[in-house]
């Protein structure tokens, strides 16, 4: 553990201990909210990495982006218009408690959020098929960064593009053209992850 700890410290990590009482002590003995339990929280704010969700239709894509932003250690979601939102039957089935460890926000209007993170400094970069996308493996993201994920028919509107600062896909190498919602923002959010670290 103490190994851990160091390599963790050296790449600007905090180890959170657990505490009876369902929340967590910092290094500092101070109490934070239950919302952090178990996460690794980061130190360096300028590679803050959040999931925009606008519109997402099935609570199960929800739930399982929930679990996957915890897997890869997404700071923060965004939930917008008519995506489900915590607590909610199905998509807490999904998440499997990730909705506990996540934090999240939800705002009716996507603009909003896009206008809020844009004066924050995030590079918006939206996960779609466009006729100026990167292929996300050749993609060098800036951060702070804000990743939008479309509606599971219709994708990252024309109208939340106008707010992005570019935007990446995913290579197809079959038949079908895109992949279900929950498993490209999974593919997107892991690779992505990887190049803060």
């Amino acid at each position: 553990m103490y190994r851990i700890s160091n390599i963790m410290k050296n790449i600007g990590t905090k180890i959170l201990r657990l505490r009876p009482s369902g929340f967590a002590q910092n290094d500092n003995g101070g109490v934070i909210s239950s919302s952090h339990c178990g996460r690794a929280v980061r130190n360096d704010k300028l590679k803050k990495f959040v999931l925009v969700l606008p519109n997402i239709r099935s609570a199960h894509n929800v739930g399982a982006m929930f679990r996957t932003a915890d897997g890869a250690g997404v700071d923060k979601i965004y939930l917008c218009g008519y995506s489900p939102v915590p607590p909610h039957p199905q998509l807490d089935k999904v998440s499997l408690g990730a909705e506990k460890t996540v934090p999240f926000e939800f705002c009716k209007q996507t603009g909003r959020v896009l206008t809020k993170l844009k004066k924050m400094g995030y590079n918006i970069i939206a996960l779609e098929q466009t006729k100026s996308s990167v292929d996300i493996f050749d993609f060098s993201p800036v951060w702070p960064l804000a990743l939008i994920v479309g509606n599971e028919k219709t994708g990252v509107t024309k109208a939340q593009l106008k707010y992005c600062d570019g935007s990446i896909e995913i290579p197809m190498r079959g038949h079908k053209n895109s992949l279900n919602v929950s498993v490209a923002a999974g593919v997107a959010m892991y690779h992505l992850a990887n190049k803060r670290a």
